[in-house]
Parts: C-alpha cells; structure tokens; sequence
C-alpha cells in the first residue's frame, strides 16, 4: 500500500462508501475506500504545496479515491498548458461521472479562447467520459458571457449510445434553456435533439428554478 493509499484509508468512512458504491455502477464496489470530498480537497491542497509529481505521475491508480484525489489536483493547477497536458494523460483512465464532474481547473478560466479549441477536441473523442467532460467544460464556461450560438450546435452534434454522454447534453441543454432561452429553444421546437436527450432536457429544465413558469409550460408541450 502506498503512502498516499494509507492516508485516504485513515479517512475512511464506510457509511459514505456504501452511498457512493449505489451512485456509481460502473466503478467496482472494491475500488472505493470511502472518503469524503472536504477531506480530499484538503488533502489535494496540502499535496499540492508538498509537491505532487509522482502520484498524479502514477497512473493508472487503484482507487476511485485516488482518481478523486487526482482530480482535485488539477483543479488547483494555474498554468493552462501543463493543466491541459495533465488533464489529457488523467481523462482516458476515468470511467465515472463523479470523477469526470468534479474536474473544474482555475487555469481554465483565465485562457477561454484556448479552452474552447480543447474542448472540441475533447468532444470527438472516442471515450465517453472524454465528450461529458468536454461538454461539461462547455456548459460551465462558455453558456454566460463568453456566449455563441454556435455553441448550441456544438453540444447538439453529439450523438452517442452512452448514457452519461446523454445525459450530459441534456444537462447542457436545460442549462441552455435557463440562461439562453431565446438561442436554445429552437432546439427543442424544431427537434434537433435525439429523443431521449430531447425529452430528458425538457424534464430537467422543467426542474430549474431558473426557468419560469410560463416557459416551464411551453416546454411541456414539446415533449415526444
């Protein structure tokens, strides 16, 4: 066991390990120790300070924990091109939605005009996780002032059998909805979407706080 296994093992709770095994059927039961996201974002910033090269060097990890750890990690990272390239070599060995969500670095923030080239890139991808992931960093930074419609069609391109890549553009979509109504609502009146993802947007749109009531109703008519 590593150095950075016994310390996640010392935080262990096992109440919380069996509430995350039931969230997450993709990741074996066996692979998740059970630590809390406070714990691992302190531990990611102590490690960050102490130096990290050789455990985020380390992959593939063991644990889901780890993977967790990992991830927080990068959050942390301000150079957007290390970021980037460490980002890349972590995406391909992550296989659940909890750890491909958490991933949000600052270093992202600060360069949008390279961040979109990469998330397109991560959109094409092969990988399931890769695309929500990529989706996921197109819905939190570029739905606001950095808007485009092209944007819109970007997410709606995506057509894939997996569900997280489904739900995510869902996901993105009802978000779409809550802060670009006018832009995104085309989407739904004219059918674009595939159908599931089309009435699964509508669902969680409907959801929102952030959508009226009025535009809640019109939406409702558009379910297939």
């Amino acid at each position: 066991m590593t150095e950075i296994q016994k310390r996640l093992f010392a935080l262990q709770d096992k109440e919380y390990r069996e509430f995350q095994c039931k969230l997450m059927p993709t990741v074996a039961p066996e692979r998740v120790i059970g630590v809390r996201t406070p714990q691992l974002r302190a531990m990611a910033k102590k490690l960050f300070a102490e130096g990290c090269e050789d455990f985020i060097a380390a992959l593939p990890h063991e644990y889901y924990d780890e993977y967790n750890l990992h991830g927080f990690i990068l959050c942390r990272m301000k150079d957007y091109e290390k970021c980037v390239a460490e980002t890349d070599r972590f995406l391909p060995y992550v296989d659940n939605w909890a750890t491909c969500d958490l991933i949000r670095p600052k270093a992202f923030e600060k360069s949008p005009d390279r961040l979109i080239a990469d998330i397109k890139r991560w959109m094409a991808d092969e990988k399931p996780f890769t695309v929500r992931f990529g989706m996921e960093m197109l819905m939190t930074y570029f739905l606001d002032s950095r808007f485009r419609p092209e944007y819109l069609e970007l997410a709606a391109l995506v057509r894939s059998e997996e569900y997280y890549v489904n739900m995510m553009t869902a996901w993105f979509f009802a978000t779409a909805l809550a802060k670009q109504y006018e832009a995104a609502l085309p989407y739904i009146e004219e059918r674009r979407l595939e159908q599931w993802v089309h009435n699964k947007t509508i669902q969680k749109a409907c959801e929102s706080r952030r959508v009226s009531e009025e535009r809640k109703a019109h939406l409702k008519t558009l379910k297939i």
